[in-house]
């Protein structure tokens, strides 16, 4: 099982940024994606995830209404489209897998190497 997260970079306060999380080795259609971000020296911390299928979206009330995940099983792929980016939101984004919906990091079985955001002017 991989995932993959990228698409990160260097994004002014107010920009927008799209990430990717590639996966292979497993079958989408059975499982939910989240995306998650640690801050250097914090906790990791649920943004959303998307379930499998159907595809229903629940993220968290920091992001919601700014932030949209979207997948296509066909690609393999889900990703994170985040818009009025914020200096605290700075962290490294990861995209895990699990067969169950929830916003704990502790619940997913599948992390691969997240991607880094920074949002600074």
């Amino acid at each position: 099982v991989q995932l993959q997260a990228s698409g990160g970079g260097l994004v002014q306060p107010g920009g927008s940024l799209r990430l990717s999380c590639d996966t292979s080795g497993f079958t989408m259609d059975y499982f939910a994606i989240g995306w998650f971000r640690q801050a250097p020296g914090k906790e990791r911390e649920g943004v959303g995830y998307i379930t499998n299928r159907v595809g229903a979206t629940y993220y968290s009330d920091s992001v919601k209404g700014r932030f949209a995940i979207s997948r296509d099983n066909a690609k393999k792929t889900v990703y994170l489209q985040m818009n009025n980016l914020k200096p605290e939101e700075t962290a490294v984004y990861y995209c895990p897998a699990t067969n169950i919906l929830s916003m704990h990091p502790e619940e997913y079985h599948y992390w691969g190497r997240g991607t880094e955001v920074t949002v600074s002017s």
